[in-house]
């Protein structure tokens, strides 16, 4: 090794955002860390927001502004939607009961024109009854009056 070109090698006390502090060996006397062991999410199993010098509330000032305008726009496209969605259903309702509606009227008009039929039948029938009851008659006049 060269000779008075190495940096010392001295103690050094990490300390950490969450409080922690131990003693190492290093080429500075002191150092300052953001997560360690004892605080790092991988280790602690549990879920930590690391805001350093205030980068999330700066993210949230820039975009959270454009991230609401978006949810409320997309918000409102799925009202827009949901409310066109129920419009054309009442419009297949509406068209479905005028059919229903106009599907009743042709029966009752076609039942009313079948009982028109066989009730002009049964007159027919009841007149060729006379007719036949006529002529027989007549042909007992006449065998009478032979």
């Amino acid at each position: 090794m060269k000779k008075n070109i190495h940096p010392e090698y001295m103690e050094c006390t990490v300390r950490c955002s969450c409080g922690n502090t131990w003693t190492t060996r290093a080429t500075v006397p002191e150092m300052t860390l953001d997560l360690c062991d004892k605080c790092h999410p991988f280790y602690t199993g549990t879920q930590k927001l690391v805001d350093t010098g205030g980068r999330v509330q700066r993210f949230a000032d820039k975009f959270g502004g454009a991230a609401k305008a978006q949810l409320d726009k997309a918000a409102a496209r799925k009202a827009a939607n949901a409310e066109k969605d129920a419009q054309q259903r009442a419009e297949r309702a509406a068209k479905a009961e005028a059919k229903a509606a106009a599907k009743a009227a042709r029966a009752a008009e076609y039942a009313k024109k079948a009982e028109a039929e066989a009730a002009a039948k049964a007159a027919e029938a009841v007149a060729d009854e006379a007719v036949a009851e006529v002529a027989e008659a007549e042909t007992e006049a006449a065998k009478d009056a032979e």
